[in-house]
């Protein structure tokens, strides 16, 4: 017989051990399954109610750590402790990129966050975040994550930690991200996630480091968030404007990270590519002669030789348990040259890189850049709007490539795309373009 006393600790040892399984099940990895979005469109978002109006299934946005960290621990933002030890992050920069990624997420579009460690003029940031290697002689101010100090290890694996479980949450408060871009063109590094003078060999080790940590801190969050490498389109041959040590060629280089994620073992990245054409102020990449069919010989990958990329992934040692890694072009875009027809030319090239795009079945977004023009982007104009004059990236007007994008996966999209078929110098999609 039960006594009251034995009632009452039967029923305490059954409300443990369901606040146990609550907590337990609270720290698993959300099973949802990867999304299969119905189209590859995407874009990095500038104003986010204009690219839902445009019909987007992907977007991207950047994300600066230097933004999220606070090492000084205002108590009032958010933390996490870890390993006995208390991190804060910058509620108001967490609170605005909610905004975004909610507002995109809900409507079933697929977030990329690329993930940026930019100088900063805090001294406490700079200790942080910078690698130890870094060049304060670097032109972009972009520098390779800092996890070689223990300081900065421990500031990074708990950040990331921290932004997937909040944008993993199945109850999607904050909005949901599953792509996870790792730096910007690493390939380059010297200008977009600088380590000093280096080889590809001693880059890609360290890159693969901070890749794994990443991708470990994503899955304890989420069972199928993706985790990618980011390379431009110089592929066995060094981007010219660099030297020895600053570039690399993105095949070599991808071969070098390959083989540092075996050694290790082996785990699920992917790859985040940006075809642009082989000349940035010529969007006529149906002419990019160096772009060849044979990925083991081709200089550049550009549009106009896409499916080389999967090629090489398809060999076996790069596959991951059979299975060849998935594909993103997550920053890519088309400048206005000037005259008469330039912004004709810009949407041709767009219709041009759909159709390369369309077929390739291990490519899942082809990701536009930019939303609008940029002041500061060299002189390029790849924007789907013009800017006003005197601003930055203020819109201005719609160019002819907007409406071209909006209607690339609907029905109206061969009507939309035919203006382009003389400019490439073909009468049907199914011929190949001329070089003119």
């Amino acid at each position: 017989m039960t006594t009251p006393h034995g009632r009452w600790f039967s029923v305490w040892g059954f409300l443990v051990g369901v606040c146990t399984l609550c907590l337990r099940l609270a720290g698993d990895a959300n099973p949802e399954p990867y999304p299969q979005p119905t189209s590859k469109k995407g874009l990095q978002v500038q104003m986010v109610d204009d690219a839902i109006a445009l019909g987007i299934r992907h977007a991207a946005l950047n994300f600066n750590l230097g933004q999220l960290i606070d090492p000084r621990g205002d108590t009032n933002n958010p933390a996490i402790t870890r390993e006995g030890r208390t991190h804060h992050f910058q509620r108001g920069y967490l609170e605005a990129m909610d905004q975004q990624i909610r507002a995109l997420s809900e409507r079933g579009i697929v977030v990329s966050l690329i993930l940026l460690n930019y100088e900063s003029a805090d001294p406490d940031l700079r200790r942080i975040l910078l690698h130890p290697a870094y060049s304060t002689q670097c032109p972009n101010h972009l520098s390779a994550f800092n996890t070689i100090t223990p300081e900065g290890r421990a500031w990074y694996e708990t950040s990331i930690q921290f932004l997937a479980e909040r944008w993993s949450r199945p109850d999607g408060r904050h909005g949901r991200v599953w792509n996870w871009i790792v730096g910007n063109e690493v390939n380059s590094h010297w200008f977009w996630s600088n380590l000093g003078l280096t080889s590809s060999e001693s880059f890609a080790t360290d890159y693969e480091r901070t890749v794994r940590l990443t991708h470990q801190a994503v899955r304890r969050h989420s069972a199928h968030g993706r985790v990618f490498l980011s390379l431009e389109h110089h592929w066995n041959i060094a981007y010219p404007g660099g030297r020895e040590g600053q570039v690399f060629p993105g095949r070599p280089f991808l071969e070098h990270f390959a083989k540092a994620a075996r050694s290790g073992g082996d785990y699920d990245w992917h790859l985040a590519f940006h075809p642009y054409p082989e000349d940035l102020f010529n969007p006529r990449s149906w002419r990019d002669a160096s772009a060849q069919p044979d990925w083991k010989t081709t200089p550049r990958i550009t549009f106009r030789n896409i499916a080389a990329l999967g090629k090489f992934l398809g060999q076996p040692e790069l596959q991951f348990q059979g299975r060849t890694r998935r594909v993103i072009l997550s920053e890519q875009g088309f400048h206005t040259p000037e005259g008469p027809e330039g912004e004709s030319l810009q949407a041709a090239a767009y219709c041009y890189a759909w159709h390369q795009v369309a077929g390739e079945a291990g490519i899942d977004a082809f990701i536009l850049h930019r939303h609008v023009d940029h002041a500061h982007e060299g002189g390029l104009r790849l924007g789907l709007w013009t800017h006003t004059s005197g601003s930055v990236a203020t819109p201005d007007r719609r160019k002819p490539i907007y409406e071209v994008f909006r209607r690339a996966d609907t029905p109206e999209r061969d009507a939309a795309f035919a203006f382009a078929l003389p400019l490439l110098g073909i009468e049907s999609w199914n011929q190949r373009a001329q070089a003119r």
